[in-house]
């Protein structure tokens, strides 16, 4: 029932979306070049998981003997055994992490150094530490309280959690108020058309980062805002594009996306939270710093088993936000020049591969996107 409202969509049921020749519409040049370069970052990811679940499999094996070791209490050395555990992951998934850094810098993707990459990392490793140390804190306190009944509680406490970090993440970046005044109006007129009101517009300054455009909706309620990146007006879009992700990101908000979101999450945690109470049950449960270990491999495990339903819904209300875009603006042929255009600056692959697409792809492809606007077209000549 909650999975069926979720599910509801402003794209037209049944909608034909016609085929697309990319080497015709993108670029037969550039679909060579994205392809090429999206290969070696499937083929480092795909070795990145064969080396992150071994490690995990290791450690889950070879772990526990730590506990027997620590003083710390079992709250305090699960907690470590947690910390340790992140930190040789991170160690393990290095090499690859460097090697797509490499490659980025020289198709021109990134211009971040190797040392400004480092320092935003260590920023990046001591929030994922600071994250499990209270998911850690959390569960086993839940779990030495209340015994194997804790996944229930556990399961919300983590949405409340998730839905906290949704609300507060407009607060955590830097950005500045949009001051182009025509996208303003255009911004203010598309609100008006989507029936919402009052989300501000602001930039994210990437230019020193990235030659990447991008731009995403973030918070709800009172904390909801649309972010541009600063490439996205740099003068590579025209005017009329970035109407088009204008819209696409109020689309975001006026679908309540982002609460969407969390109630997915909601659905998935319930049942995740049971699978992680079941099977740690041979540790002596989440209570027990031994089990620790083993948890951070079903984790891993679960998140990955989760991909593709995850990303499928993704992808559903990224094409419900397109299909706003165009109902707003009403512009398929800016809408087909953004997306080839995305292509070009980021060099994505229009039509990457089924599973690559159906694993790692929070979007619809390019091509789709393409066709979407296509389709608008022909149901509205």
């Amino acid at each position: 029932m909650c999975a069926s409202l979720l599910l509801r969509t402003a794209v037209p049921s049944g909608l034909h979306l016609p085929r697309v020749d990319v080497d015709a519409v993108f670029g037969k040049a550039l679909v060579r070049q994205a392809v090429h370069v999206e290969r070696f970052f499937l083929f480092t990811w795909v070795l990145g998981q064969v080396a992150l679940f071994t490690t995990l499999w290791i450690y889950a094996r070879r772990g526990p003997r730590f506990a027997r070791e620590s003083a710390a209490g079992p709250i305090g050395t699960g907690m470590l055994l947690g910390m340790l555990g992140l930190g040789i992951v991170w160690l393990v998934q290095l090499p690859f992490t460097l090697l797509d850094v490499w490659w980025a810098r020289r198709y021109d993707l990134t211009e971040a150094g190797y040392l400004e990459w480092a320092l935003g990392h260590w920023f990046e490793l001591g929030g994922a530490f600071v994250s499990l140390c209270i998911a850690l804190l959390v569960v086993m306190f839940l779990a030495r309280w209340l015994g194997e009944i804790w996944w229930i509680p556990g399961a919300f406490v983590f949405v409340a959690i998730g839905a906290t970090f949704a609300f507060a993440q407009p607060y955590l970046g830097e950005t500045t108020s949009l001051k182009n005044p025509e996208l303003k109006r255009s911004a203010k007129e598309f609100e008006q058309k989507q029936g919402v009101s009052g989300i501000p517009i602001d930039v994210e300054d990437v230019s020193g980062t990235t030659s990447q455009a991008n731009a995403y909706a973030v918070g709800f309620g009172p904390s909801r805002r649309v972010v541009l990146w600063s490439t996205m007006l740099d003068g590579t879009f025209s005017d009329a594009e970035v109407r088009v992700v204008l819209a696409h990101e109020i689309g975001h908000h006026s679908s309540k996306h982002i609460p969407k979101g969390i109630a997915w999450f909601a659905l998935f945690a319930l049942p995740g939270a049971w699978v992680l109470m079941r099977i740690t049950r041979r540790r002596g449960g989440m209570g027990e710093a031994a089990a620790i270990p083993l948890a951070l491999l079903v984790v891993a495990a679960i998140q990955l088993a989760l991909s593709p339903a995850q990303t499928w819904i993704s992808r559903r209300m990224e094409a419900e936000a397109d299909w706003k875009a165009l109902q707003t603006t009403r512009d398929p042929a800016a809408a087909r020049g953004l997306f080839v255009d995305f292509s070009d600056t980021s060099l994505a692959n229009p039509d990457p591969p089924g599973w690559a697409h159906v694993l790692l792809d929070s979007h619809p492809t390019l091509a789709q996107r393409v066709a979407m606007a296509a389709a608008w077209k022909q149901r509205n000549p």
